[in-house]
């Protein structure tokens, strides 16, 4: 799969998914930590979610425009740049202690994350020939898990350790000042790991900005967005792929942003004890993401994501139905079938879509926007019913969604292979 592919630009850019996965799931428990800092309920706490993937939708069409005017490595410094920027902020953020001003932070991040994304997937397919793009793309987005368990990892010994013991009925006990020590405490854990972050990702910039990097063949053609969209909407399987992310984001980032929150409920156990289940999940995602790419040499990649999708299902209901370690388990294992989705669903999307690559990537970047809407919909569930495992009714729909587009695509796939 990495036949004619430059190896050097290949692991330079690969190691953005590793960053941006870490982005990702550090962010992820942050609904847990805010929700005990600042005694908000799960809607509340889901405005982070609001700000990051609410950035990918606002900046996934500018960063399209870009590189398509420029090319991928000028999207991919930007969008580093504001990745880093991002990061700083949240120490004047800890030090205001304002809920809204690292929601600012993670927005300018995000932005950064979600150039980033629209510039690197679609360059990992161009990096060689499009018949072995989505192994490639797997290959690649194999290493964001790896960025996904750093990221808990820092979360756990730098945030979640931090967080004091005292519940909301004895922190609204407190006088203004107690409250406000430890809350500045708590808020410097959770400042420390992202300037850190931002730290390192300073020398990955310096790396791609002095290493010369391939051209796409398609980085000298003209821009012309509307005739673009014409073409790709045009295309049934491109459309299905963009709405079909949309909801898959939406089990995912659900998924993951309650499952300290189901841990703590149903084994009674603290923020960090419980984000070791959550790492666990994310050790069986990286796990599986290599298994999955080693099984597309033998298994049709939309026969794959179907098979998964399915077994994901069953596995949602089992969390809901279930309870006790049963429900763990199996909230666990979803994990291991989400872990091929978002780049089998993202290389079936763009499968032959040729010059448009870089607006139709800026689609489905945009349709990240359903880790915002509907980890926010989870969230209003849960606090109307009082109940997280009934509110996991939303990434089963979503499963659901993809059992239909892998379904779909093996309908037309000899039309398209």
């Amino acid at each position: 799969m990495l036949k004619k592919t430059p190896i050097l630009p290949f692991i330079l850019i690969t190691s953005l998914f590793l960053m941006w996965g870490l982005a990702n799931n550090m962010t992820d428990t942050l609904l847990s930590a805010f929700k005990r800092i600042m005694s908000m309920s799960d809607f509340q706490t889901t405005f982070v979610q609001y700000a990051f993937y609410g950035a990918y939708f606002c900046l996934a069409i500018p960063a399209a425009i870009l590189i398509k005017k420029y090319t991928y490595k000028t999207g991919i410094l930007i969008g580093l740049g504001l990745f880093i920027g991002g990061s700083l902020l949240f120490y004047p953020a800890s030090k205001t202690m304002v809920y809204g001003h690292f929601l600012a932070a993670l927005f300018i991040l995000a932005g950064g994350l979600s150039l980033l994304e629209t510039s690197a997937n679609p360059y990992i397919i161009a990096m060689g020939p499009e018949e072995t793009g989505t192994q490639r793309l797997n290959l690649a987005q194999s290493f964001n898990p790896i960025g996904s368990i750093i990221g808990v990892l820092l979360s756990k010994l730098f945030i979640l350790s931090k967080l004091n013991v005292a519940g909301e009925a004895e922190r609204a006990s407190m006088s203004p000042e107690q409250l406000q020590a430890i809350q500045s405490e708590e808020l410097t854990g959770v400042m420390g790991p992202y300037v850190g972050v931002a730290l390192f990702l300073v020398l990955i910039w310096l790396l791609i900005f002095f290493n010369k990097m391939p051209t796409a063949s398609d980085e000298n053609s003209s821009l012309n967005f509307g005739e673009a969209w014409g073409r790709l909407i045009k295309k049934r399987s491109y459309v299905w792929s963009v709405i079909t992310m949309f909801f898959y984001i939406g089990a995912q980032i659900g998924t993951w942003s309650f499952t300290i929150r189901y841990v703590m409920k149903e084994l009674n156990v603290n923020e960090e004890q419980a984000s070791s289940y959550y790492l666990a999940a994310l050790v069986l995602f990286l796990l599986s993401r290599f298994v999955c790419t080693y099984l597309m040499r033998f298994i049709a990649p939309h026969r794959l994501l179907a098979s998964l999708a399915v077994l994901a299902l069953i596995l949602t209901g089992t969390v809901m139905a279930s309870g006790g370690y049963v429900g763990v388990y199996a909230l666990v294992g979803i994990s291991g079938c989400m872990s091929l989705m978002f780049p089998t669903i993202y290389g079936l999307g763009l499968r032959g879509v040729g010059q448009d690559t870089k607006i139709g990537g800026s689609g489905l970047i945009m349709a990240i926007l359903g880790g915002a809407v509907l980890t926010g919909v989870q969230g209003q569930i849960s606090d109307a019913t009082q109940s997280i495992n009934t509110a996991f009714v939303m990434p089963l729909f979503c499963f659901g969604v993809v059992v239909y587009f892998a379904l779909r695509e093996a309908k037309v796939a000899p039309q398209n292979m």
